[in-house]
């Protein structure tokens, strides 16, 4: 496995190593052993996955107090611009974004840890992100920043003007707002 350093600390990108043939390929997505030699040392508990159209955004979300989540995000078909905003108060980096294209063709993953904000837009129909947690889904913890913040200002691929979001999606405040809550 390869890590990629980020311009924000503790959010990394992985590049599994793939083996492949005439008849295909195999990679692990995840080894614990691996994983702890590489200093993460996360107890995943609870596994997403997502099929999502083409220009489908999904976020910026995020779990607030106990239940933070630590997230590795990848792509199993389709591709996806995954992004993850730094929401920690005593980061250097706090309230900046780092984006990457995951795909199912280049299988890289990324891994997110808790105190940040995550959400992707969808470059193709049909993609699918699947994602490991390393804590359980809680509805009362749920957060969120708006997707086209300006203070942000993230960079979204966009093919056309607006992506399609749900209606909790449309709703979420500015980054302002988030920042003065008690988060993590």
């Amino acid at each position: 496995m390869n890590v990629t350093r980020t311009p924000i600390q503790d959010l990394v990108i992985l590049d599994p190593r793939v083996f492949g043939d005439a008849r295909g390929y195999f990679f692990e997505t995840y080894n614990q052993d691996t994983f702890e030699r590489l200093g993460i040392r996360i107890h995943w508990v609870q596994d997403n996955h997502s099929r999502s159209e083409a220009g489908v955004l999904r976020g910026l979300h995020y779990q607030a107090g106990a239940s933070a989540q630590d997230k590795l995000v990848r792509v199993t078909a389709g591709a996806a611009f995954d992004v993850a905003v730094d929401l920690r108060r005593a980061s250097k980096s706090f309230g900046r974004w780092f984006g990457v294209e995951l795909s199912a063709e280049n299988k890289r993953m990324l891994l997110i840890p808790r105190g940040f904000a995550h959400g992707f837009l969808a470059l193709a129909q049909g993609t699918e992100v699947q994602y490991k947690c390393s804590q359980r889904y809680d509805p009362a913890a749920e957060r969120g920043i708006i997707w086209n913040d300006a203070t942000l200002a993230i960079a979204w691929p966009l093919s056309s003007g607006s992506p399609l979001l749900s209606e909790r999606d449309r709703a979420w405040p500015e980054l302002a707002a988030v920042a003065r809550e008690d988060l993590f």
